[in-house]
This record gives C-alpha cells, structure tokens and sequence, in this order.
C-alpha cells in the first residue's frame, strides 16, 4: 500500500497506525546523514555516484526505512567508513527492527513519544528543564496519574493507565548496574504546583529529595529570585550517547511533539543548559528548599 501511495500520489483513505522507527534506526539514519556531510557530498551527488533514487536515500536518511545491507554497504564504500565504525553501521542495520518493552504500547502512545523513549533507552546521560511539572523520570506514580487527568481531560481510563505503566516503565532507566546519568533542572513553579492535591505533592517531593541523593541522579532548581531565564518558552530533554555533545534533543509542545539534531540546534541547547544550570540553586540549596517545601506540606 505504501509503495502504491509514493507511484500515484494518492493517500489511501486509511491505513494502520505507522510504527515509528526503533532507535537503532534512528541511530543508523543519523549516522548515515553524518558521513555523507563529513564526506562532504549533498544527497543528489550520492544519488549519481550510486543506484540509490534520491526518494530512497531521504527515507534511509530520516529513519523512514531500513536500507538493504548492499545498499548500506554501497554508501559506506563512497563515505569511505571502515574499521569499527562500518562495523557498528552494520550491526545496527542488522537490529534496527527490534524492539523492547515499548512494542506493548506502542499503539497507545504518538509515534514521538514512543521515540524519545526508544532513544532514552539508549543514552549515556540525559539534561532534562521542566518548567511546569517535576521531571518525568522522577515522578511519583500518584503525580503521573494526577498529571496526566489534568492535561489530559478526555482521556479515557484505559489512555490513563498505558500512559502510566509507559512512564513507571521509563524510570527503569535509573535502576541497574549502569543507570541513566539524569541531570534534572525544573523552575521553581513545578514545586509548588499541586498536582494531585497536598498528599500526593507530599509524597512527591520526599521522593524528589531521595532521588536527588543518588549518585547518577543531580537535581537543580531555579528559584523565583533568578528572574526571566532561557528555560521559560518550555520544557526539553537533551540525550547524550557518548563522549561528546548531545546528540538529541526532543521537545514536547501543545503544537506536537519534535526532535531536533542540526548541529545549530544542539549547540544552542547546549549553551541553554550551560545557562540553566549557572543560574540554577546548587545541588545542596536545592536539597534545602525541597526539604522546607516537605514540612510546609
């Protein structure tokens, strides 16, 4: 069907939800885009150097589809990749259909969502600015549901309940011999919120003030005092995979969600959270605020 739709250019009038592609395939598509730049070739060159049609290497390029192994191995030979990273190509080309815990949601939850946690899965570390709600790894199972009511007044119980079991399923990723280094920075108004009434607030922020103790786990507020700041257009999470930059940031909108990775856009969230963290409480004043919010629930 989808094949039929790209020769004639009618949609057909409706079709199964599309899944979104794994992380592996996202990784591979990035990295693909990658040495094409570094090899300093724009997609129609690659398209006269090889039998790839430029519709194909722009769904190869963007996760859309996986590329054949003579396919990938054909860019490879043209970007000249060898040694241990034509190997990881390979490898991931191999495991870029498998799929984790998340195949059971996936068709509850947007393709976005279900993306930002397939990439997460994978991350070394993680810098996640909430501006309105406590961060999504370090919220308890009481605020998720009470949070997810709010936004979400039209949706149903079930809805509710995927939602939850998806978000409980994430924290995982803080549990484990090698846990997700999450460096959380959320303004001052999450705190005070009271989502879910006082009780589950309560329960919230002793839970934020454990959370925060863990080694792996860094938890920075910024305070009313600090004024206007870069952070209050809206939340984001930027993912790191190595030794390096982030790789990814993902922002969540009432517009949609999106993923940006231009090197533009990393390098300006970067600054943000080089920012957000200067003018954020230390980790030890945070510690004392969450600890006078606690009695003053």
């Amino acid at each position: 069907m989808r094949e039929k739709e790209e020769m004639t250019g009618i949609a057909p009038l409706s079709s199964p939800k599309r899944q979104p592609p794994t992380v592996r395939l996202r990784r591979l598509a990035a990295e693909l885009r990658r040495l094409r730049e570094e090899a300093g070739l724009t997609q129609a060159e690659v398209t006269e150097k090889t039998d790839l049609n430029l519709a194909t290497l722009y769904r190869i390029e963007t996760a859309k589809t996986k590329p054949q192994l003579r396919t990938l191995n054909a860019l490879l030979d043209l970007y000249n990749a060898t040694g241990s990273r034509r190997a990881d190509l390979v490898a991931l080309q191999k495991e870029a259909k498998q799929r984790g815990w998340l195949h059971s949601f996936e068709a509850s939850l947007p393709d976005q969502y279900t993306a930002l946690i397939g990439l997460e899965a994978e991350a070394e570390q993680a810098i996640n600015y909430e501006s309105l709600f406590i961060p999504g790894l370090l919220q308890t199972e009481d605020y998720i549901r009470a949070m997810i009511c709010g936004v979400r007044p039209a949706a149903t119980d079930e809805e509710i309940e995927n939602r939850v079991s998806a978000r409980l399923q994430r924290q995982a990723l803080l549990e484990g011999d090698t846990p997700l280094h999450l460096w959380a920075i959320l303004d001052e108004a999450a705190l005070l919120r009271q989502v879910g009434g006082v009780s589950v607030m309560r329960a919230q922020l002793k839970h934020l003030t454990q959370q925060a103790r863990r080694p792996h786990i860094t938890v920075q507020v910024i305070p009313f005092s600090a004024g206007a700041h870069p952070g209050m257009p809206g939340s984001f999470i930027a993912l790191k995979f190595a030794e390096d930059d982030f790789d990814v940031v993902y922002i969540d909108s009432m517009a949609g969600d999106l993923f940006l990775e231009k090197e533009s856009d990393i390098e300006m969230y970067n600054h943000m959270c080089q920012h957000l963290r200067a003018i954020a409480l230390s980790p030890a004043d945070t510690a004392a605020l969450l600890a006078s919010l606690s009695e003053d629930h």
